[in-house]
């Protein structure tokens, strides 16, 4: 797939201006967050070489150059999921093509069920590690132009970006968690016993995206921070209690503007 990656990054590249050194990665709710971006050129992923539809609610189907927080970036609306039928290789696809326009830095988000009994409905998350229940994505012959066999997996997610964001919110007086992302393949939403599963092994979040591309990220050399907004409460259920995607998706929106302020500066401080 080497020529593959490179046709969509020359396309990409015919397209926008400039080197973006930051790519985002918006997930369900969470497109808001483009509109921040100045002198935005939006390319559709049916016309990117490569890219498969984004079928998922919440996700737009964009890919956005411009600038956020005075540097350019490069920004997905919208992500690609196992669930929907795609290989792992067509879900991280994009990480490798932006890796190839020079991208250094990814950031990651995503909607989340909180299973940490801490966690409410509206609060953001620093992602400081991850539980993968989803396929590998670097099962198979390994691309020894992106990276070595067995990637080092330890600091998956970047310390010092950690470190500045919990700074930035700090400033703003913005409360913050900080815990560990599970990533399971959905689509279907999980059991009263799997989220208390997952709370018991470690987890504090869970959803069914994100994992594979900080793996792929990390697997070619790139600085990952991750972010999850709280869309639901997993941890106690009323007889009442329905998991609704239109539900998450709303949840999302509510909390995209505090995490679009928070990856703005946290972006303009880089470099």
């Amino acid at each position: 797939m080497k020529a593959d990656y490179q046709e969509a990054a020359d396309f990409i590249s015919s397209e926008i201006n400039g080197t973006p050194e930051t790519g985002i990665v918006l997930g369900s709710g969470l497109g808001a967050l483009a509109d921040r971006i100045r002198d935005a050129i939006v390319i559709p992923y049916n016309r990117i070489p490569g890219f498969v539809h984004s079928t998922a609610v919440g996700h737009k189907g964009n890919l956005i150059s411009g600038t956020l927080g005075g540097k350019q970036v490069l920004a997905m609306q919208g992500r690609f999921h196992f669930y929907e039928g795609y290989t792992m290789q067509q879900v991280t696809f994009p990480v490798r093509v932006m890796r190839r326009l020079g991208v250094k830095n990814l950031f990651v988000s995503n909607a989340a069920g909180g299973i940490n009994d801490t966690f409410k409905i509206g609060d953001l998350m620093i992602i400081r590690d991850h539980i993968n229940m989803l396929p590998n994505p670097l099962i198979g012959k390994n691309d020894d132009a992106f990276g070595v066999r067995f990637p080092d997996m330890t600091h998956a997610y970047d310390r010092e970006f950690i470190r500045r964001m919990e700074d930035i919110a700090a400033s703003h007086r913005i409360p913050l968690k900080k815990g560990v992302y599970v990533g399971l393949t959905g689509p279907s939403f999980e059991t009263p016993a799997e989220y208390a599963f997952y709370g018991r092994v470690g987890g504090d979040a869970i959803g069914m995206s994100t994992v594979p591309e900080v793996i792929v990220a990390r697997h070619a050399g790139m600085r990952v921070f991750g972010m999850s907004v709280i869309t639901n409460e997993g941890y106690h259920f009323a007889d009442d209690f329905v998991n609704d995607g239109d539900d998450v998706v709303k949840a999302a929106g509510r909390a995209a503007d505090t995490m679009s302020l928070l990856f703005a500066e946290l972006i303009a401080g880089n470099g």
